[in-house]
């Protein structure tokens, strides 16, 4: 495998900033970007001490300001990585619908019109040629679990506008792949279980706070709600930088296992 130069989103915690660091130390050169500027400091300082500062750039990137999508298209690199999201849970019949189009905003309509920048300058100026653009999807790209609706119905769109850009983009040698993961307990899926209680209202609502809370606190005490980052993080290392590889890619294979049998079951489901 060639060093690639990497841009990635949302680089400042979780997977991005693993992998990131995980890349780096492979040889390869990093754009890790940040969506607050109060993490570009403590990111920089931490690649510095690991001895990566050659390889990683640390900036800012917020996809909802002109100017820091006009200079991330000034970049080059051969991949783009759109790691950043964020998820509003709860009840899809109660939850607020401004929050739905904020979800959306931020999962799709921002990294799509990222993604469009970057795939139009590539082809524009003949350097289409052997470059990727990788989205972290979600397990939940691929089935919807009761109260998780809004956030995976972004990754249902992901899933579709990737599959699209795939077919799209093929004739200019322009990769497409999908990272699924499960869940992983990186504090990501937990703080998006918090979200509903800033407005869900035992006197207003029909869901009940309590039952909500006791049904997202059980899914986390199971094994397949709390695993090992680690698994995941080793995999996006591999699959962001590789040629070759699955359009899509679910981890761990018993989530991939779970999702076929969901998918085939799903032809006979009835009302």
């Amino acid at each position: 495998m060639t060093t690639k130069t990497i841009l990635i989103t949302g680089a400042g915690s979780g997977f991005g900033k693993g992998a990131a660091i995980g890349m780096a130390k492979n040889g390869h050169n990093i754009i890790a970007t940040v969506h607050v500027a109060s993490q570009v400091t403590p990111l920089r300082e931490e690649v510095e001490a690991l001895g990566l500062s050659d390889r990683v750039k640390v900036a800012r990137l917020d996809l909802t300001d002109q100017y820091d999508i006009r200079q991330a298209l000034s970049w080059d690199f051969d991949i783009l990585w759109n790691n950043a999201g964020m998820g509003e849970a709860g009840p899809v019949w109660e939850i607020p619908v401004d929050l739905v189009r904020k979800n959306f905003e931020v999962n799709v309509f921002l990294p799509l019109q990222l993604t469009q920048g970057v795939v139009q300058r590539w082809v524009r100026e003949g350097k289409a040629e052997g470059k990727k653009v990788v989205f972290t999807s979600s397990m939940g790209g691929l089935f919807t679990p009761a109260n998780w609706g809004t956030y995976v119905s972004t990754k249902h769109a992901l899933e579709s506008i990737a599959e699209a850009l795939q077919q799209e983009l093929a004739a200019y040698g322009i990769k497409i792949q999908t990272i699924n993961p499960g869940a992983y307990y990186t504090g990501y899926n937990e703080t998006m279980a918090d979200n509903p209680f800033r407005w869900l209202d035992d006197n207003v609502n029909f869901t009940k706070r309590a039952d909500l809370r006791k049904g997202f606190d059980d899914f986390f005490a199971t094994p397949e709600g709390k695993m090992d980052p680690k698994e995941m993080i080793d995999r996006m290392i591999e699959i962001v930088p590789a040629d070759e590889g699955k359009f899509r890619n679910v981890v761990p294979k018993v989530i991939e296992d779970m999702l076929k049998d969901h998918q085939l079951a799903a032809w006979e489901n009835r009302i």
